[in-house]
This record gives C-alpha cells, sequence and structure tokens, in this order.
C-alpha cells in the first residue's frame, strides 16, 4: 500500500483472537467440514490456528510462509511460498489459518502450491477479512468493512518500531513518541509496551 501521513490503526488483543478462533472453530464444525490438518500461515496464523487445533480437536498442525507485507503495513513483492510445509497432506481434509485476509494475495499463492500436494480438500480460514481482498476466504471471524492496519500482539515490536522509523522527522523523546503514535495512528501503548518496542527494535529516544 503507499504511505500515508495517518495510518489508522487497530490493535488487537490477546482475548480477541480466542474470541475470534472460537468463532472459526464453530462455524468450521457446524459447516460439517472435518480437517484432519491445521495449517498456519506463518508467521500470523501460529496462534489463531493453534487454539482452532485445540477447540476442534485436531492434532496434526503443520505451517508454511508466505511472504508480502513486510513490517508496519510495507508492501513486499508479490505473495509467494517461501518456506514449505514439512509434510505431506494428500488425501487430507486441509484447513489453513491466518490472522488477516488483506489483499487476498497469500491466499491465492497458497491455492496452486497446496492444489500440488493433492490434498482431499483445502479450506481457508482467517481472523479477519477486508473488503478490499480479491480472494475471500470461507471462514471468517470478523469482516472489515472500513480499512485499516491490524497490530496483533505477536506484531507489535515489528510494526511499531517501523511506524515510529517511519516518522519524518523521527520523535525525540518517549513523549513525541507516545503523542504522534496516537495522532498519527490511533495507538496508545503502555510503558511496558513502549519499553519492549525501543529496546527489541533498537530505537533510542530520550526520556523526556
Amino acid at each position: 500500500m503507499t504511505r500515508r501521513q495517518s495510518l489508522p490503526v487497530h490493535a488487537i488483543t490477546v482475548e480477541e483472537v480466542v474470541a475470534g478462533a472460537d468463532r472459526l472453530a464453530r462455524m468450521v464444525r457446524s459447516s460439517g467440514y472435518q480437517p484432519d490438518t491445521v495449517i498456519a500461515v506463518a508467521r500470523g496464523g501460529f496462534m489463531p490456528a493453534r487454539f482452532v487445533c485445540d477447540f476442534l480437536g485436531v492434532s496434526r498442525l503443520m505451517s508454511v510462509k508466505v511472504q508480502h507485507y513486510a513490517a508496519g503495513a510495507h508492501a513486499g513483492r508479490q505473495a509467494r511460498v517461501t518456506v514449505p510445509l514439512g509434510g505431506p497432506i494428500e488425501g487430507e481434509q486441509v484447513l489453513v489459518v491466518d490472522d488477516v485476509n488483506d489483499s487476498g494475495k497469500t491466499l491465492q499463492a497458497l491455492r496452486p502450491y497446496l492444489d500440488d500436494l493433492h490434498p482431499a480438500s483445502v479450506r481457508t480460514a482467517v481472523l479477519h477479512e477486508k473488503q478490499v481482498t480479491a480472494c475471500p476466504a470461507d471462514f471468517v471471524a470478523e469482516r472489515i468493512r472500513e480499512w485499516r492496519w491490524m497490530l496483533y500482539p505477536w506484531a507489535v515490536v515489528e510494526d511499531v518500531g517501523q511506524f515510529l522509523r517511519d516518522m519524518q522527522p523521527v520523535p525525540a523523546t518517549r513523549k513525541e513518541a507516545m503523542s504522534r503514535l496516537n495522532a498519527e495512528h490511533g495507538l496508545r501503548l503502555d510503558d511496558a509496551e513502549l519499553d519492549r518496542v525501543l529496546f527489541f527494535g533498537g530505537i533510542r529516544l530520550d526520556q523526556g
């Protein structure tokens, strides 16, 4: 996407992730689909996929990585599988789980890759799906009608760190960083969250 001065962000809590995975699992069960294998789309699909496995009683969890978006809403190159599955899925009923279905390019890249592995069937499930997607998922916990960047708890350091580095000029103090994250992205971080972003993101700011 094109970088903007103001990028609306929706911060997702762990509790919302659990509730979303619960809704997905109930949808899958109500549909009559019985997956033998759940595939998490790395990296955002790991946590919701594990909850879905727990709720549906599926023990076989695998992962595949599709590279598209980089940190902080920077678009990468065309979506493609960069880390393949670690085992066979031939003849399996497969459920693919990801955090967000934005443009649809991730799911589009996965379809031919998975088809070549000859599963019996493939269904897709996401926590959030945006209206702009070109490839709707089969199961969606929540549809996002007004575009905004979804900030998941497993990506706070990566994404917020990139938001700070992209600011022009870069904030000089912690107080300024907090203020501009709120003004430009609608984000309110507590001190512990900001500490993690700065420490692990290698960002040095004055204490003011």
